[in-house]
Order: C-alpha cells, then sequence, then structure tokens
C-alpha cells in the first residue's frame, strides 16, 4: 500500500523563555531543508518594558505584533510552492503575552489589531509545544546569563509558565505535539534529538504527547 502521509508544510515550535524552542526549530529546518522563521529579536521599547516606565509594555507590544505579522505574511505556502517552513513562534503568542502585561484598557485596542491580522494569516500544519518546569526554566536563564533576561523574574517566569500550560491546554487549531523538556536535553544528548526529530516525521493527528523514555513515546489525547 502507498504511503499517503505528508510531512507538514508548515511547523511551529512554541513555548517559554529558554525552553529550547529556537534550538528545535533550527534543528528541524536543517533536518527538512526548511525555511526557518526567527522570532523578531529587535524592538526599540523592549528596555523600558523591562525597567518598568508607564505606556512601554503596550508600546512594546504593538511593535511585536506589527513584526511577527510581517514576516508570517510573507510566507510563500500556496497550493504551487513546494517550501516547507519551521517557525519559532505562533502568532497567538503575541496576544497570551498581551493579555499577561497590557491593562485592560490597552488589552481593548490591542484585540482589535490582533483580530484583524490574525485573519490573514495562515494556520501551522503542526504545532511543537515545549513545556518545562518553572524551576528547570529558571536554572537554564542562570547558566545562559543573557543580558537581556536578566530582568525575567520569578514571578513572572511562572505566571508565563502558566499562560502557556493554560492555552495549550484548550488549544485545537492545528495538531500538536507536547515535549516536556524537564526531562531531555536534545541540545546536548543526541539520542534524545533524533528520537524527538523521528517522532515529527511520522503522522501526528489531534494532540499526542511525546514520551522519550520506554516503549511508547507518543499517546493520543
Amino acid at each position: 500500500m502507498a504511503n499517503l502521509f505528508e510531512l507538514p508544510r508548515y511547523i511551529a515550535v512554541e513555548g517559554p523563555i529558554r525552553v529550547g524552542k529556537s534550538t528545535l526549530a533550527r534543528m528541524l529546518a536543517e533536518r527538512l531543508n526548511a525555511q526557518r522563521v526567527i522570532e523578531p529579536e529587535h524592538n526599540p521599547f523592549l528596555g523600558a518594558f523591562y525597567a518598568g516606565q508607564r505606556g512601554a509594555a503596550f508600546q512594546a507590544q504593538l511593535t511585536f505584533l506589527a513584526q511577527r505579522f510581517e514576516q508570517l505574511q510573507a510566507l510563500d505556502l500556496g497550493a504551487r510552492s513546494q517550501r516547507t517552513v519551521v517557525a519559532d513562534y505562533i502568532l497567538e503568542k503575541d496576544k497570551l503575552f498581551a493579555c499577561l502585561n497590557l491593562t485592560d484598557q490597552e488589552l481593548e485596542t490591542y484585540n482589535r489589531y490582533y483580530s484583524h491580522f490574525r485573519d490573514l494569516l495562515p494556520t501551522p500544519d503542526l504545532v511543537i509545544y515545549l513545556q518545562a518546569t518553572p524551576e528547570v526554566l529558571k536554572k537554564r536563564l542562570k547558566k545562559k546569563n543573557a543580558p537581556d533576561e536578566r530582568a525575567v523574574g520569578d514571578e513572572y517566569l511562572e505566571e508565563v509558565v502558566k499562560a502557556y500550560e493554560h492555552f495549550f491546554f484548550h488549544y485545537t487549531s492545528s495538531d500538536l505535539l507536547i515535549v516536556n523538556t524537564s526531562e531531555i536535553d536534545f541540545v546536548d544528548r543526541n539520542e534524545d534529538l533524533q528520537e524527538l526529530l523521528r517522532k515529527v516525521t511520522e503522522p501526528i493527528k489531534g494532540t499526542q504527547y511525546f514520551l522519550p523514555l520506554g516503549g511508547q513515546d507518543a499517546v493520543g489525547a
């Protein structure tokens, strides 16, 4: 019988800071010979936001929204295109952080732009959600010691983790692979990476969980 399974053409990797999403996205793009979409890094209002300046959260969030929209709108995913795309994020991530950081009044204005932008963008075929406990992420933040991440407090990090968990518990927009990275290390352990890459190149329908240890590496939900 012919193999009718086709690899997803649009894959997005998501998760909180220091969970490994950029590393995995890069590895997947290399493995699949895909175009990689990298999370926007330059935001002129980010420093003011971390410093707690009034109004900076709204400015930073709208800037990120515009940057992310422009990146994703430019993707060539038409029927005639054979391109595979691996992105470091989904647009919904932007709204997740907006809900955490904006006032109700600011969020009302933000949502008008977000809803318009979201309707104009394609939805990924597969989303890979990387999880890790706040304790693990805190250790990775300290180890990395990136200058722009030093202002990320423990309480804020815990709020981000909870927001991601709540969002993806209800996520149904595309096929979803949930990978808990607290107990695996696909950056430094090649066997973990190879198992995960193998799983991504197999059919994934609905929501599945990646379990690297033992005989069964994924279960459906």
